[in-house]
């Protein structure tokens, strides 16, 4: 599962996102409802994911299941990881990378959780990643790489956050 993988194959059947902003829909619809459906998702990545050779739908159907499986696991929560750029990439290109990520997200949470109701802690987590959905990709320093790896921590961990208070809200609702 890795960054370029997936950017290829988007790149290539001309998809409008690239792998992280994928990734973050993902995320998103699985923290809202783990046994979201790979193929809603794969529709919105591919205009016509009939398309999709066999190959690069077995592995998008990877990622997505390898990510659904990493947000069950809730022994190892450091496990999951955003799909993002190497660190040895160029910074602003990891930077661009995690506002997708953090927009991708929040179109999967809105995707699968189309109430105005947000559980918990989940309707701050969201104002937090619309305001990293602006975050400067003018980058270039020390400072701006340590930034960067303290709010891809913070992202992490929301994403957990996200999860609990969703899987809390639908226990509760089939009791």
């Amino acid at each position: 599962m890795t960054y370029r993988a997936v950017e290829a194959i988007l790149e290539q059947y001309d998809a409008d996102i690239g792998a992280a902003e994928a990734h973050g829909i993902a995320a998103g619809m699985l923290c809202v409802e783990i046994r979201a459906d790979a193929e809603n998702w794969l529709r919105e990545l591919i205009d016509d994911e009939n398309q999709l050779f066999d190959e690069d739908k077995s592995l998008l159907h990877g990622v997505f299941e390898k990510t659904r499986e990493l947000l069950e696991n809730q022994n190892d929560e450091f496990a999951f990881d955003l799909l993002m750029p190497d660190e040895d990439d160029p910074l602003d290109e990891q930077v661009e990378a995690l506002r997708n990520w953090c927009q991708g997200f929040l179109f999967g949470v809105g995707y699968a959780q189309t109430g105005a109701d947000w559980p918990g802690d989940t309707a701050e987590v969201m104002r937090d990643m619309i305001e990293l959905t602006k975050i400067d990709a003018e980058v270039g320093d020390e400072d701006d790489e340590n930034a960067l790896i303290e709010i891809r921590e913070y992202v992490r961990a929301a994403v957990f956050t996200v999860r609990d208070q969703f899987a809390e809200l639908n226990q509760s609702q089939t009791h």
